[in-house]
């Protein structure tokens, strides 16, 4: 195209998920390369701003997100929003796009329907993490929390581990513990477990995805042997961090700050990061070790990155070009 009319491709959540963006095997791909990237150098990642406006509930936020990942090449933003009202009015609590842009111009070349990648992408660190960190013959997960974010994780676990057996499931609206069982149906077998405590005793890999902004798992909740992504960042206390075997983040300076659980035991003085066993890439890449042995409790705290998110958006655009899938959109 020339380069005075330049285009962008829009692609919706439908075309998102005509590509392979509803299934795990894009997303882990692409996570593998950039997580490795990511702990070469070979990406760029300001640290995120949070945009709050009054006193609301924590998950009342817009996250501006932006990276340059060196492969495959790409820059980009994800500007994600959340409501934790939105769900009483019929809408998802959380909405996004990611724009795409071209390093060599910075101009936009892609404009992409955000949460299903967001939500996906979440579960593939999960799943990548798993292989590494988890018992290898791990054969029961704990899930708190059954709303998007949960099932998204659930499924992609269950798409890469086909050996689980049994899954624990909790919510605090039973309903929604319920009807996550039904989704799942004869894939595992699953149990309604009547407290977030009994059902993470349960778990070999435990998988809390909640918008609580208060602490209530413990440490001696967890059996030896445990892994635990702690996906939704606030439930694990203090305890966990301090007492785990290894603690291993996605990326240290976005983990230590917003008075998360780790920036508050940083600030106490409790928690360092010559502490931090390893950031996850490095696991990935070999440079640190995953499991050590079948006893190790092990603790993942993803925060969230823009690398992730414009790696995988990357991943899609690239498909969908390739297939003739979405809408062209001139810019001028």
């Amino acid at each position: 195209m020339p380069d005075n009319d330049p285009r962008l491709l829009y692609l919706t959540r439908g075309d998102v998920a005509a590509v392979g963006g509803a299934d795990a095997e894009l997303y882990v791909g692409a996570l593998h390369t950039a997580l490795v990237a990511h702990a070469a150098g070979r990406t760029v990642q300001p640290l995120k701003p949070y945009l709050r406006v009054g006193q609301g509930h924590i998950a009342d936020r817009i996250i501006a997100m932006p990276a340059y990942v060196g492969d495959p090449g790409i820059s980009g933003l994800k500007w994600i929003g959340s409501k934790q009202a939105n769900p009483a009015s019929g809408r998802e609590r959380a909405s996004a796009v990611i724009v795409l842009n071209d390093p060599a111009t910075n101009y936009p070349i892609a404009i992409l329907e955000g949460s299903l990648i967001s939500a996906w992408r979440t579960a593939a660190v999960t799943c990548l993490a798993a292989r590494h960190l988890a018992r290898r013959d791990f054969t029961d997960v704990a899930l708190i929390g059954c709303g998007v974010i949960g099932s998204t994780q659930l499924t992609a676990l269950l798409q890469l581990f086909p050996h689980i057996a049994t899954i624990h499931l909790y919510d605090q609206r039973p309903e929604a513990a319920h009807a996550l069982a039904e989704r799942i149906g004869d894939r595992a077998d699953v149990r309604i477990a009547p407290s977030a405590e009994d059902a993470v005793r349960s778990g070999d890999v435990v998988v809390p995805c909640t918008v609580t902004d208060q602490p209530y798992l413990a440490f001696s909740w967890l059996k030896p042997g445990a892994f635990l992504s702690n996906v939704s960042i606030m439930d694990v206390h203090k305890d966990v961090f301090l007492n785990a075997d290894k603690v291993v983040v996605d990326d240290w300076d976005q983990c230590n700050r917003e008075k998360k659980i780790i920036n508050q035991l940083v600030l106490e003085g409790a928690f360092s990061r010559q502490q931090l066993h390893a950031e996850l890439g490095e696991v990935l890449a070999g440079t640190r070790p995953g499991r050590e042995s079948d006893d190790e409790i092990i603790l993942l705290n993803p925060m969230g990155m823009a690398v992730e998110d414009i790696a995988c958006a990357a991943e899609v655009y690239t498909r969908a070009k390739a297939r003739g899938i979405g809408t062209w959109l001139n810019l001028y």
